[in-house]
């Protein structure tokens, strides 16, 4: 076997890569289970929009994590990319915007006979999910300006 001519820097942006399909397949998740018919059984549709929900919170915070931890994403581009201060901020603060929408969701669905209606549940997964592609494209857009590299993340 022949040794790695990869770079620690490519191997993140690799790993980075990676958490991105993870997050965009557990989006997908959500999105499937949100357009799910919820007429016949209300309970078993909460059921599917949480389960899917709590692995999109679970892949989320793992992005925080990647992004934000001591290592991670975020430190690297303002060492190497200062000007790019401002968008990191912007990112961070998402982070803590899309984790309360969760959290709301994840709180409403914990009580399936109060879920305050299908279509209120329909409406705030749907709102989370925009915002949520909106941070993707920005913290894409973050990478190719400190990188020049192409996240993508979409198989």
């Amino acid at each position: 076997m022949e040794p790695s001519s990869s770079t620690p820097e490519q191997d993140f942006l690799e790993e980075l890569r990676r958490h991105r399909a993870e997050l965009r397949e557990s989006m997908s998740a959500l999105e499937d289970a949100l357009a799910a018919p919820a007429t016949a059984d209300r309970a078993r549709w909460a059921e599917r929009v949480h389960v899917a929900l709590v692995e999109l919170s679970g892949d989320f915070r793992g992005h925080i994590a990647i992004t934000e931890g001591h290592d991670g994403l975020y430190r690297d581009v303002l060492e190497t990319s200062p000007r790019l201060s401002g968008v990191v901020a912007g990112l961070t603060q998402e982070h803590g915007q899309i984790c309360r929408q969760v959290d709301d969701l994840l709180a409403r669905l914990s009580a399936p006979d109060d879920i305050g209606g299908v279509d209120t549940v329909r409406d705030l997964g749907t709102t989370l999910l925009g915002r949520l592609v909106r941070h993707r494209q920005r913290g894409s857009d973050l990478v190719f300006e400190a990188y020049e590299f192409d996240i993508g993340g979409e198989t």
